[in-house]
């Protein structure tokens, strides 16, 4: 487990933040929505360009906060996870790019 994945389930444990896995999705939905709810009042629903708010930080903290506290509670290893995802990504994106210039890489192989 990485620092970053034993610090957030510390601090979980001393406020008694554990909750089951429904409960902490809707809460991270509950999250994403207020921000998506600041980018869309922010850009007026697209027609401008997204510029982050001051508290934009913070509102993306607890989000990704939310996100470890949820890997720890269902016990998946975060960093491990991502990483393979992010080098997943870059290898279905350069065999994209190889098969056409303007290739997407979320396509699936």
């Amino acid at each position: 487990m990485s620092e970053l994945q034993e610090t957030v389930a510390r601090s979980a444990d001393a406020a008694e933040l554990h909750a089951t896995a429904p409960t902490l999705l809707l809460e991270l939905q509950t999250l994403l929505g207020a921000m998506a709810a600041t980018a869309t009042a922010g850009t007026e629903r697209g027609r401008r360009p997204f510029r982050p708010t001051a508290d934009w930080s913070q509102q993306l903290g607890e989000l990704a906060y939310g996100v470890y506290l949820l890997a720890d509670q269902t016990g998946v290893e975060l960093d491990d996870v991502v990483s393979t995802t992010a080098r997943r990504t870059a290898e279905r994106g350069a065999r994209a790019k190889a098969a056409d210039e303007q290739g997407w890489p979320f396509e699936t192989a």
